[in-house]
């Protein structure tokens, strides 16, 4: 039962299941426990707003600095397109600012995988089980039930010299569909030895 909205009434607390029950009879340990995980669940919210509005900030101020040093040549390019890396004066810090699609397969897909599975029925046995064990684990979809663009396209890097074969691939890509993008913000420190590590802003990597 969601129990999101609900509020408890005075001198209730809800349980899992929404029922409303009364301090008295909810043990001390529960209780300690109730306010430790809803302490720690309101500090997790509030330092997800504070990050949200430093990554708003820092892309507003990014794209405002690409127009400015695009305005000293006569250009604008305006918007957030493209991806781009800011170094500090000392070269200690790197911003990088970068924007992933968004991709999805059409239906083509199924006609560049029809291809595909002709060609292997075509070729001759011998590496057939291998490429086609190769082509079945390109196509295997995920978890969200999509097939995987970056393995699905690791079949073009194959040197196969075969027309039906070089058919597929051209309609593998033009198969794909751009959905959307989302911009990310990554800031490096310069280590000793020259490489930039990450400025980790994920808990987990804390």
């Amino acid at each position: 039962m969601n129990t999101t909205n609900q509020t408890a009434p005075q001198g209730f607390r809800l349980n899992a299941l929404g029922h409303a029950v009364p301090e008295s009879q909810i043990k001390e340990i529960d209780k300690l426990r109730d306010e430790l995980v809803l302490q720690i669940v309101t500090a997790a919210k509030e330092m997800q707003g504070h990050m949200a509005t430093y990554k708003a900030t820092s892309m507003r101020a990014v794209a405002d600095f690409i127009d400015l040093s695009a305005s000293e040549f006569g250009v604008k390019f305006g918007g957030t397109k493209g991806n781009v890396s800011l170094v500090s004066f000392d070269g200690k810090y790197k911003v990088q600012r970068s924007i992933g699609e968004h991709r999805v397969f059409d239906e083509r897909i199924q006609a560049a995988k029809s291809k595909i599975d002709d060609c292997i029925k075509r070729w001759s046995v011998g590496s057939n089980d291998h490429i086609k064990a190769l082509v079945e684990l390109s196509f295997k979809v995920n978890k969200q039930g999509y097939i995987d663009i970056n393995q699905v396209l690791s079949l073009r890097q194959l040197d196969i010299d075969d027309t039906d074969w070089r058919s597929a691939m051209d309609a593998i890509a033009d198969s794909i569909q751009v959905m959307g993008s989302t911009p990310y913000l990554r800031v490096y420190e310069r280590q000793d030895d020259g490489t930039y590590k990450q400025i980790s802003l994920d808990i987990a990597k804390l």
